[in-house]
């Protein structure tokens, strides 16, 4: 799916003002559960790259992950990161123990296979490295889809802003699923936030209003074990 919107996203991603819930909500929120840089910080899923251009300068050793060609090379082009990697998020080609840190900022909700994702990371982390992680909040999706909470729906939806549209494509799974995977690989989790605008921020931008009254992202601060 991501190879296919390629295009949609780079524009939608790096149009100066487009993208406002990353901007002045998602991202500052995010950020605040991030450490200080340490050793290697592994973004999964990193997409066109505004992640790595995010923590660069913050003094971050970013590697990225991407497995759809037309946004790794966007990455690598933008600047950001020491590499990045053509890889599946199941399967990194990094050894154990290699990063201290790995983030997964809005991806894993879009992997067939989060569980396995999110064993990899335990594994390339080293004892007590953190795994911060971002996912489409698991109430935030279309009216229907609630009608059965619990159930792995796949769900397109289609959003046009400033004239440039981008459709989402992702997989709904309830909460559980993720602290289980979380569970199953070692991770304690530190941290869960539902991120929600103050009354000034949406002032100035009313796209933000919904998010002031329904969760839109949850974000979590995992630790590995050991």
């Amino acid at each position: 799916m991501w190879e296919r919107r390629a295009g949609e996203w780079a524009a939608w991603a790096r149009t100066p003002g487009q993208d406002v819930h990353f901007t002045h909500l998602n991202w500052p929120a995010f950020a605040e559960l991030l450490p200080p840089p340490g050793r290697l910080t592994l973004d999964l899923g990193c997409g066109e790259g505004r992640v790595g251009r995010q923590l660069r300068p913050a003094g971050h050793r970013v590697v990225g992950v991407e497995p759809a060609p037309t946004l790794a090379a966007l990455a690598r082009d933008a600047g950001g990161y020491e590499q990045v990697l053509d890889a599946d998020a199941t399967a990194l080609p990094l050894g154990d123990g290699a990063a201290d840190l790995v983030i997964a900022f809005m991806s894993l909700h879009d992997m067939d296979d989060p569980a396995g994702a999110i064993a990899e990371c335990g594994r390339v982390l080293a004892p007590g490295g953190l795994l911060c992680l971002a996912i489409v909040h698991p109430l935030n999706r279309p009216a229907e889809a609630l009608a059965d909470y619990f159930a792995h729906q796949r769900v397109v939806v289609p959003v046009e802003a400033n004239g440039l549209t981008m459709t989402f494509e992702a997989i709904d799974r309830p909460l559980e699923h993720y602290t289980r995977a979380l569970e199953g690989a070692g991770f304690v989790v530190e941290a869960l936030r539902e991120p929600r605008p103050d009354a000034a921020v949406v002032a100035e931008h009313p796209r933000l209003a919904g998010a002031a009254a329904w969760p839109l992202f949850l974000h979590a601060r995992c630790r590995r074990a050991g």
